[in-house]
């Protein structure tokens, strides 16, 4: 079997890559930068580069993207270049390839302002059902792109599935005041409770979503670590996230205090991954139990190997 991988120089793609070859998979990695797991080297705008990727695929999955840092380096255009016409380019040579299987990179931040409840109400419970508002070019793209996929898969017969990931990137926050507030792993073991997900995790999501892709045909899931929260707690969580993480995890605080953590003061929401795992089967290993679980062992780095392995890579280079 042969599997195309667009952004196969990025962190999914190559964790993608690296996966599917210890499975012995015959993988196209394409990417607009070269690297040790990219084949292809071109622009998924180009749907001429694309057709040429398509020879013999089987399945792809399209990771391939600009992502929300680049909103402040990259025009609109080139947003709508990658997000929409590479993923229009890819849906339409897949279809004509006859590819079985399309899975979809996409982010929770398509979610955008609804994930923001105004001010004195509980944090937000984000599940598929909730209506993305888009706020930036990123948000928009994505969302478009979403649409795309479930078009195709509703008028070609292509089985697509759409993965909202939340956060698995290991670059620093892109706000500074949290930056400048938190130790950077403290702040991401924090987001283990409601907005991260660990990249070895993500792989998994995408390899079961291809093999359920058949089944299902179209449908778009969160991709983020399980919560231990209920809905019952987003009233307190919205001021009081301390207090709630304490009654769930009595230990945390003395976790945390040899290396000088906090606690968020405050939780504005909570993704949900219920779905992915029922319908998927997906068990994501890495999550705030587990987390602490590494802390009380000793661990210095809270990442997974696979995590480790690929490193940070940034982002390109800025082209306004």
């Amino acid at each position: 079997m042969k599997v195309l991988v667009t952004g196969s120089s990025g962190h999914l793609g190559e964790a993608l890559v690296r996966t599917l070859k210890q499975m012995h998979t015959d993988v196209v990695g394409a990417d607009i930068l070269p690297s040790a797991f990219t084949t292809q080297v071109g622009s998924i705008a180009d749907r001429s580069f694309v057709k040429s990727c398509m020879a013999g695929v089987e399945k792809v999955f399209h990771t391939a993207t600009l992502h929300k840092p680049h909103v402040a380096t990259h025009d609109p255009q080139q947003f709508i270049d990658c997000n929409i016409t590479g993923t229009l380019n890819l849906l339409r040579e897949s279809a004509a390839a006859n590819v079985k299987t399309f899975v979809f990179t996409s982010t929770t931040s398509a979610f955008g302002d609804a994930l923001i409840p105004p001010p004195g109400s509980p944090a937000a419970w984000i599940t598929e059902d909730v209506q993305p508002v888009p706020k930036n070019i990123y948000g928009a793209t994505k969302t478009a792109a979403e649409d795309l996929c479930q078009l195709w898969q509703r008028n070609a017969g292509l089985n697509v599935l759409v993965l909202r990931t939340s956060r698995f990137f290991p670059e620093a926050d892109d706000n500074p005041a949290m930056r400048n507030a938190y130790a950077d792993s403290n702040l991401k073991a924090n987001e283990f409770l409601y907005r991260r997900v660990d990249i070895e995790d993500v792989v998994n999501a995408h390899l079961l979503a291809a093999e359920r892709a058949a089944d299902i045909g179209f449908a778009r899931y969160i991709i983020s670590a399980s919560t231990p929260f209920l809905p019952e707690h987003l009233e307190e969580l919205r001021q009081h996230a301390a207090q709630v993480v304490k009654k769930l995890f009595p230990e945390y605080e003395a976790i945390y205090a040899p290396r000088g953590w906090r606690m968020l003061p405050g939780i504005d929401r909570v993704y949900v991954n219920e779905k992915a795992r029922k319908e998927l089967g997906w068990q994501p290993k890495y999550d705030f139990s587990y987390i602490l679980h590494l802390l009380k062992s000793g661990a210095e780095d809270l990442r997974s190997p696979m995590a480790r392995l690929i490193g940070s890579k940034g982002y390109h280079v800025t082209t306004r």
